[in-house]
């Protein structure tokens, strides 16, 4: 079936975040189904695969099951996951020690689940006639901590740059996309310049960097891939010696685009799972993952990685496989074959 663009799917009367704070469905003509409700929250960069798989599930059970999915952010997601409020947690980046301890503290154990790859992605204005292409240690020079309040202009991270004001735009500290970022580019998770327009809302950024000329953001490639008329994607370096490299399916499959490829993530409380809703929606999630994250422009699994991921949601396997620590280029079949860590 056809989704709906981002944009349609995220504008409305009431935001995303308040809309799932209310309780409220975000698919309309399914209000009688109050009593079999799936609660899910977390990153901005997972939610259209979640509300696509949603809006499809919704539809096969006929209104006899209500799906509500919010956006708070990764971070914000996992901290609603581990006072037990939700589900279902959508996350671009692992769950992260501090979180597995919260989790830990509140009984909560967890089914870590890759559903999709996603090409982080760097935008600039597509009035920016200079940047051809970027390296990843001059994205560091620009988003680096040591960098605040100093590196204000373009030819000041290259001079081969002119001499026109940088605006920032990216991620909030809550967003598992900021802490994929920085450590990939600067090296350390959340270590980042704070002096830049900072949302969990994607389409923020997306409007910041579509308005200004001297104007450079990241996010997920879905709102990218949504917004190319108005956006340019920047080819990324990974090193010297390497070509630069679009943002892709393509490139995401081939293992070309780095370092800024990565897995994203549902975590299931594995307590939820005994109710019959939950347990059907994720099991209706993996199978329909393939085609929905095409849907949505995210880059599907392979098919091996998706069995995996069904065994272990069938063996109710918990724990990360991660260890509380974020990974660049971890593969996605050996991240499933891993012990689990609480």
């Amino acid at each position: 079936m056809k989704h709906k663009s981002l944009s349609s799917r995220i504008k409305g009367a009431v935001s995303p975040v308040i809309t799932a704070a209310l309780g409220v469905s975000l698919l309309a003509g399914v209000a009688g189904a109050a009593d079999k409700i799936v609660k899910i929250d977390g990153s901005s960069t997972v939610y259209p695969i979640t509300e696509a798989v949603a809006e499809d599930f919704q539809k096969a059970k006929k209104g006899d099951v209500r799906v509500t999915v919010g956006i708070s952010g990764t971070g914000g997601g996992f901290k609603k996951f581990c006072r037990g409020e939700t589900d279902i947690s959508g996350a671009s980046r692992p769950i992260l020690k501090k979180e597995m301890d919260a989790c830990k503290q509140a009984g909560i154990q967890y089914i870590e689940l890759p559903v999709a790859y996603d090409a982080l992605t760097v935008v600039v204005n597509p009035q920016n006639t200079w940047l051809k292409q970027i390296t990843v240690d001059e994205l560091k020079k620009i988003w680096e901590p040591a960098a605040q309040g100093q590196i204000k202009t373009w030819n000041q991270v290259n001079p081969a740059w002119p001499n026109t004001p940088i605006k920032l735009f990216g991620p909030g500290a809550d967003s598992g996309t900021f802490d994929y970022f920085t450590e990939a580019v600067v090296g350390k998770a959340k270590s980042s310049r704070g002096d830049y327009t900072a949302s969990e809302d994607d389409n923020v950024l997306v409007q910041g960097v579509s308005r200004d000329k001297g104007a450079l953001g990241y996010f997920g490639y879905a709102y990218y891939a949504e917004n190319s008329k108005k956006l340019k994607a920047v080819p990324i370096v990974e090193k010297a010696g390497k070509p630069a490299v679009l943002p892709s399916p393509e490139t995401v499959k081939n293992g070309t685009y780095q370092p800024l490829a990565r897995p994203v993530f549902i975590y299931v409380n594995a307590s939820s799972v005994a109710k019959p809703e939950v347990k059907e929606f994720v099991e209706f999630y993996l199978n329909q993952a393939p085609k929905l994250t095409k849907a949505v422009k995210y880059v599907p699994l392979p098919d091996k990685a998706y069995a995996l991921a069904k065994s272990n949601f069938a063996k109710k396997k918990t724990g990360t496989g991660f260890g509380g620590e974020p990974e660049v280029g971890v593969s996605v079949e050996e991240l499933l074959q891993r012990e689990g860590k609480h």
